[in-house]
């Protein structure tokens, strides 16, 4: 008799070649995407907390090669999807100085700091994708105005303006299958089973500054610099994005979004919103520093073997292959069944 796992694996066996259905506008998350939402904590001695990207994009400006652009050099939600793929949204305050010490308000977000319940003002994102009649992915997006790179013997390297992470639940016949959890540029997955849980929910912790997501807390090593740099986490602030957040569906066939509305703050911001600005495939930060400002004291920047201390800003969520057929963000995938193996994954 097939495993669990095996029959599950029976069921997307044809989630790349089956045509997804069409989505009805406007049309609710469907309840599984809530009733197992993960809960997740961000770090005790966090910086740089959770943003909503409608006070982040009040304060950037759109800029193409460091000029900017736009009527009024600004942006919204609305006017978004207007500008094309190669602006960045750079900072109104100029370079950034050091991030400890003097960081804009907004870039830091406190507002968006989580209370006793796990509320944050900052409304994260749920998108759902259906993939075929019996599978859906569900992403939870968070967003957070500023980046902390952190230090490879003790220098500091990529800080970025804009932050996007991302966890996702793989749902087959409404039930959850595995999760998937944005780790910078890589990323790990894990059969349902094996996680920690509070209730039907997943327990994942936030690293501090980077904000890369894990089911365990502690130290976790970082796939840069021949591990001399690593993330941590720990149970510090709860965020239960399932109270404040804006909802969608992303139709993986046509690659459009449709609101499905949210929760709180994001609800209510969200009613007077299209989808389109999620189909954006710009930059949410600065543009790396050109070579001719390294050194430059106005900017701080400078570059050792091509890693800078100040690095371009991110895509959005429209760039992490909401489409993919296996659990990870690119192709290949292992999907662990032990909760310890923390070996990073593309």
């Amino acid at each position: 008799m097939p495993s669990k796992h095996q029959v599950s694996l029976l069921a997307l066996a044809g989630l790349a070649a089956a045509a997804p259905s069409k989505l009805r506008k406007r049309e609710a998350l469907p309840d599984y995407a809530i009733t197992y939402a993960p809960l997740s904590y961000l770090y005790s001695g966090e910086s740089w907390f959770p943003s909503d990207v409608t006070v982040h994009l009040a304060n950037v400006k759109p800029e193409v090669d460091y000029v900017a652009i736009g009527a009024n050099n600004s942006v919204t939600l609305d006017t978004l999807d207007s500008y094309a793929s190669d602006v960045y949204l750079t900072a109104s305050d100029g370079p950034i100085y050091d991030p400890l010490d003097g960081t804009p308000a907004w870039l830091s977000s406190d507002y968006g700091i989580p209370d006793s319940d796990g509320l944050s003002a900052a409304p994260g994102l749920i998108i759902a994708a259906e993939k075929n009649s019996t599978t859906t992915d569900v992403f939870y997006f968070y967003f957070y105005s500023y980046n902390y790179g952190g230090k490879v013997l003790d220098i500091n390297f990529d800080d970025h303006v804009g932050d996007w992470e991302h966890v996702m639940i793989r749902f087959v016949d409404k039930k959850p299958y595995a999760i998937y959890c944005s780790e910078h540029s890589a990323g790990s997955a894990y059969y349902w089973d094996i996680l920690d849980f509070s209730g039907d929910r997943p327990l994942t912790y936030i690293a501090y500054g980077g904000h890369a997501n894990y089911v365990t807390s502690g130290t976790h090593d970082y796939t840069v610099a021949l591990g001399l740099i690593s993330d941590t986490t720990d149970a510090g602030y709860l965020w239960d994005m399932t109270l404040n957040y804006r909802g969608y569906w992303y139709d993986v066939d046509s690659e459009e979004f449709s609101v499905a509305s949210g929760a709180g703050k994001g609800a209510t911001e969200e009613a007077d919103e299209s989808a389109d600005w999620l189909a954006w495939l710009g930059y949410w930060g600065d543009e790396q520093y050109p070579d001719s400002l390294i050194d430059d004291l106005e900017t701080g920047q400078y570059c050792i073997d091509d890693e800078c201390r100040y690095s371009s800003g991110p895509t959005g969520p429209a760039d992490k292959n909401l489409g993919r057929s296996t659990m990870c963000q690119k192709d290949d995938c292992t999907i662990f069944d032990n909760i310890d193996d923390l070996t990073k994954q593309s």
